[in-house]
């Protein structure tokens, strides 16, 4: 599953295949995604690109599971085609945002799960001095919005916590595909 994912209704598929996955977290991707939509369209209604970034910042540990390092470059590859640039941006800077956050915030930290912490190591860890000027450069005016983005992603780990269904997302995801053709 290398190839970029060419529909809206693709992408449903996808991240229902996510129910199967769990990355040794509490929840199952599918829920994951889910919860952390949820969470960013109650903080940022006006802003749909941010919202799917939410629902799809995982889609690479779908479709290629155990590749922390590199997850968050698999899913903005996979989805910018469909998504657009911005989408991509914010899925491929989820996880150096947790870098940044570590490095800037001194109770992030403790906020995350174990898995997360896992994960940091494998992503590279606190960023020095130049790493975190890189990451803002890139962020851009997108700052806010990727650590946004990484709060919701470590709140959207609740078991059972209520949300949309899949389906419920189509209109947003067919909204943006069709900005992007």
């Amino acid at each position: 599953m290398d190839e970029a994912i060419g529909s809206a209704d693709r992408l449903l598929e996808v991240l229902a295949a996510g129910a199967v996955v769990n990355d040794d977290e509490p929840v199952d991707l599918l829920a994951h995604a889910l919860q952390c939509a949820e969470h960013l369209a109650r903080r940022h209604p006006e802003d749909p690109e941010l919202i799917v970034a939410g629902l799809v910042h995982d889609v690479g540990s779908i479709l290629q599971p155990n590749r922390p390092a590199d997850h968050a470059a698999i899913g903005a590859a996979a989805v910018e085609a469909l998504l657009g640039t911005r989408v991509a941006r914010l899925v491929a800077g989820h996880a150096e945002a947790k870098r940044y956050l570590v490095t800037t915030d001194p109770g992030y930290r403790s906020q995350l799960s174990a898995r997360s912490i896992e994960t940091l190591r494998h992503q590279g860890g606190p960023m020095d001095g130049e790493e975190l000027d890189a990451f803002a450069a890139r962020a851009g005016s997108d700052l806010e919005a990727l650590l946004d983005l990484r709060r919701a992603d470590d709140g959207a780990k609740v078991p059972g916590a209520p949300t949309r269904p899949p389906a419920a997302w189509r209109p947003m995801l067919v909204a943006l595909s069709g900005r992007t053709s």
